[in-house]
């Protein structure tokens, strides 16, 4: 059941794909069946959405023609089923961590799948990395003096990228900046165990104009990598492509409207993820190919002509519409005449957004698990965790109900997938963490839930 939100009429509900919103409609009792077996918050996964969405990116990339590599970023959920769908749909895993290589050989993947990126490599994870070929983005001249100091002397050429700082990113402590990159080509002149294949920048923000402007700072240093010597093959863009977790006219119309006295806080929150953006990730991808980097050639004419792959690493945007996270009510308390907060089964660090000073404008759909929906009256609430932490709130929005929810309940947050559901699940109060499982059709077509372990998905 959708809400109204806190103002008739500016309400967020999820964009829903066909599978989820038929799970929410038309087999509630199931849903409620999963949680009273695993427990709440229950992450449902389904590894299906990501291959559809690798294949969206793909198709766009295949029509422009221009050679890529497509590395999933794990970073973003820790499913091994995702994971997987993405090695058999043909992406490579972009690994960030000791844990995520090894997750990643233990799914079988070569290195030549592998890209390792981050700032904070330790020497166990670079030896890893060495011991199977995988791709490293070296972060900065010191990081490229200890990955040549870990070098067996017999090594054979190790494949790297050099991670560019644009100059528009001259705050930000990821990457080096061009003169930097130009050191480094240096240093490598003398070094034949490594072998240098390109440039990888990572931004912040979610606009392709600036990947455009990040992409010309790297041709710039392509050319002179080739001058000096060196054969570069590939420029990796990282990630930032843009999901639509809500309808964009509702979201512009809810941003226009707001104002504190909708959070509880009295405060609206300075920043938000563009929830309602205008851009699907593949509209993004073909606004980025097609732009203009100089003299009239578009970004993918650029690429051809220097015989160049385009490498990314989508983290969210591959997990667009694969998750949802279940939560069973335990209380609803009044706090006045006309507010409420509801309290859940689980807390804020499954649902992380409030601990990022942000809010995560998507709105809850109501399961009335427990009595005929006519009987109650609308309530105006807001969301809070099972913890002692005042700062454990889910939602500081006030959410308007179209019935009074009561203990038992569900409530479910629609494409948790991406940077929400896991990256900061704890075992707060010694809760245990909360299951996460891969929902698959049967050979009747029914929705199924799997262990999201390496043998099982």
């Amino acid at each position: 059941m959708t809400l109204h939100g806190h103002k008739i009429g500016f309400g967020l509900p999820p964009i829903l794909r066909s599978a989820t919103a038929d799970l929410l409609t038309r087999h509630g009792p199931l849903l409620l069946d999963w949680v009273t077996c695993y427990g709440s918050p229950l992450n449902l996964v389904w590894p299906d959405a990501l291959q559809k969405n690798l294949a969206a990116l793909k198709g766009v990339l295949t029509e422009r023609r221009v050679g890529h590599a497509v590395y999933y970023g794990v970073k973003v959920n820790k499913s091994l089923g995702l994971m997987r769908a993405a090695l058999s749909a043909g992406a490579g895993l972009d690994v960030s961590s000791l844990c995520e290589l090894r997750d990643a050989r233990r799914l079988g993947a070569e290195g030549v799948r592998l890209v390792a990126t981050g700032p904070a490599k330790t020497s166990a994870f670079h030896k890893e990395l060495i011991d199977c070929s995988a791709l490293i983005s070296v972060d900065s001249p010191e990081e490229l003096e200890d990955l040549i100091d870990g070098l067996p002397a017999d090594a054979g050429p190790q494949p790297i990228l050099l991670r560019l700082r644009p100059r528009d990113q001259s705050k930000s402590r990821f990457g080096m900046p061009g003169d930097a990159v130009v050191h480094c080509l240096a240093r490598l002149t003398a070094e034949n165990r490594l072998r240098f294949d390109g440039l990888h920048f990572h931004l912040s923000g979610y606009r392709w104009e600036t990947r455009v402007a990040a992409l010309s700072e790297a041709a710039d240093l392509i050319t002179k990598a080739r001058r000096m010597g060196f054969s570069p093959r590939m420029i990796d863009i990282g990630g930032g492509l843009p999901i639509q977790y809500v309808d964009q006219v509702k979201y512009r119309a809810h941003l226009a409207a707001q104002a504190p006295e909708d959070y509880r806080t009295g405060k609206i929150p300075d920043s938000f993820y563009p929830y309602g953006g205008t851009l699907s990730p593949a509209d993004w991808l073909h606004r980025l190919l097609e732009a203009e980097m100089s003299q009239g050639q578009s970004v993918a004419g650029y690429l051809a002509r220097e015989g160049l792959t385009l490498a990314m690493e989508p983290g969210r945007a591959l997990t667009d519409q694969a998750a949802i996270t279940v939560f069973r009510i335990s209380r609803v308390k009044a706090l006045g005449p006309d507010s409420h907060v509801i309290f859940v089964e689980g807390s804020s660090f499954s649902a992380c957004e409030t601990w990022f000073a942000s809010e995560f404008l998507v709105d809850p759909i109501l399961v009335p698990v427990t009595r005929p929906a006519a009987q109650s009256p609308p309530i105006r609430a807001y969301l809070a965790g099972h913890s002692c932490l005042d700062e454990d709130v889910i939602s500081n929005r006030w959410l308007t109900f179209p019935i009074a929810p009561q203990a038992g309940d569900l409530l479910v947050y629609a494409n948790t997938g991406g940077y929400q559901m896991d990256l900061l699940e704890n075992e707060f109060h010694r809760h245990p963490m909360p299951a996460r499982l891969c929902v698959i059709d049967d050979a009747e077509g029914r929705a199924t839930l799997v262990p999201d372990t390496i043998g099982e998905v």
